[in-house]
């Protein structure tokens, strides 16, 4: 048993799939399934079953996948550390940030950061609140950015971005001239929902809810997946949301959109940084989370 057949097993375990564990790390599939037999005759038992086109861990299998997770993780951050000691901060970074992070706030700090340290490869996996944590407490990602706070006792956060959310109409609406409207006029509207794992939505309800006012009572027959295609249904007619101001300044800008407050609701809130309690930072995201904290990049996403 080596690293590298660890590798190739724990690829497998993600990708549910010889023949996608194979693209993902270049390999032919024959040279997969010889590792994985080779692990296996190692432990003397099955560790894999194929289950028509999926492929799932043996008991024994959920095992070693969470030991080799734990190996490989060791292995990443003995190479990060060695590097950084010898001056030379190089590796991977996997982080992870829900819909306003990942289009808006995230790629900014990657650019200066990128350039301060350009031998580490960053990549971004994006998604909702919740599939952000679910992802950071499996270690497929090591840090994240979110838009909610999570009552989860594997997870610690820190408030990193300040954000302000506001009611967003067209350009065209009847109350495009007004600067703010009561938060019960929203009953009387169209509004668009976000999916339940949305952090922003999430803050939106409860905030709505601690008003003394029943959120479930919104007319919100319409539930779009992204802040991108909620925008879109703005510009559209579709109705009119609550969104982050981070996100539609451009239309904002252009008269497209407008903005109002919503007298009653508490619509301040933070981007918050989250990470998993149980594991060791590596001391690349450790210089990332220094350079994220630093007021001068703060202040230009807020």
């Amino acid at each position: 048993m080596d690293l590298w057949q660890l590798h190739i097993f724990v690829s497998v375990v993600d990708n549910k799939s010889f023949s996608k564990a194979s693209c993902a790390i270049n390999l032919s599939q024959p040279t997969v399934s010889s590792h994985i037999k080779e692990l296996e005759d190692h432990f003397k038992c099955r560790l894999l079953d194929r289950l028509g086109k999926i492929t799932e861990p043996t008991k024994a299998g959920e095992i070693l996948y969470q030991y080799s997770k734990k190996l490989l993780t060791l292995r990443d951050q003995s190479e990060a550390a060695m590097n950084d000691f010898l001056g030379r901060t190089k590796g991977n970074l996997f982080i992870g940030g829900s819909t306003i992070p990942s289009c808006y706030i995230i790629p900014r700090l990657i650019g200066p950061f990128s350039k301060q340290f350009p031998d580490i490869s960053i990549e971004l996996t994006a998604g909702d609140t919740m599939e952000i944590v679910q992802k950071i407490k499996k270690g497929s990602i090591e840090i994240g950015i979110v838009g909610a706070k999570i009552d989860d006792p594997q997870i610690k956060q820190e408030k990193l971005v300040a954000d302000e959310m506001k009611l967003i109409v067209p350009y065209n609406h009847k109350w495009a001239d007004q600067t703010f409207v009561d938060c019960s006029n929203l009953f009387e509207e169209k509004i668009i929902a976000r999916e339940k794992g949305s952090g922003t939505w999430q803050s939106i309800l409860k905030s709505m809810d601690e008003a003394g006012l029943n959120s479930k009572k919104l007319n919100t027959g319409i539930t779009m997946g992204n802040t991108v295609s909620v925008i879109q249904g703005i510009l559209n007619h579709v109705g009119i949301s609550i969104l982050s101001t981070i996100a539609v300044q451009d239309d904002i800008n252009k008269g497209r959109l407008k903005a109002l407050s919503v007298k009653g609701l508490d619509l301040d809130r933070f981007f918050y940084l989250t990470l998993s309690k149980k594991r060791t930072l590596s001391p690349i995201c450790n210089k990332f989370i220094a350079f994220a904290r630093q007021p001068l990049h703060t202040d230009e996403t807020a």
